[in-house]
């Protein structure tokens, strides 16, 4: 099964990171949660703390990129953008062909990255100032292998469209209609 591995800043958004992880494990993809920082609870924007797989700074540097690499959004999206070992990650999944997926504010890290130049994506009216191209009428967007959606609102159809990308548009259909009934 496609593994995902979603990086948890403090500050994070709550509803970003657990809809798409709960969907994403729904569709039997292997998810592994991990904290930016050096414990293993993080405590979200709106103070729900979670409980990730590991820190971040505990997985092997060259070990194997997972499949896609989930970036959720928040305030803590500026912990991510000041992280070298998250610019380092996304470096070695986008180099490696390896889906990258970000949303609300965490397609500015993809930006940093260099990574946006060229591409459809949505984000955040928050950083509309510094990402001029977002699609801002679009609930998510995929380009190539970059997944991109707005916010909150959006974060169940974002990992209805990882599933879609990562499993199958037939696996997300079932998962939709197994919690949407």
């Amino acid at each position: 099964m496609p593994t995902v591995l979603v990086i948890l800043p403090e500050g994070f958004e709550e509803l970003e990171a657990v809809a798409p992880i709960d969907v994403l494990r729904r569709a039997g993809c292997v998810v592994t949660v991990a904290a930016l920082g050096p414990g293993i609870h993080v405590t979200g924007r709106n103070g729900i703390t979670l409980h990730a797989d590991t820190p971040l700074a505990a997985l092997p540097v060259d070990g194997p990129v997972s499949d896609c690499l989930l970036l959720p959004g928040g305030p803590g999206v500026a912990l991510l953008r000041a992280s070298t070992e998250v610019r380092a990650l996304i470096a070695r999944h986008h180099a490696a062909g390896a889906w990258l997926a970000a949303i609300c504010a965490a397609p500015a890290v993809l930006h940093d990255a260099g990574l946006l130049a060229g591409r459809r994506y949505t984000a955040h009216p928050s950083v509309a100032g510094e990402l001029t191209a977002i699609l801002a009428e679009e609930r998510v967007v995929r380009d190539g292998r970059l997944i991109t959606s707005r916010g909150a609102g959006t974060a169940l159809d974002f990992g209805l469209a990882l599933v879609a990308a990562l499993v199958s548009p037939e696996k997300a259909a079932e998962v939709a209609a197994a919690i949407r009934a």
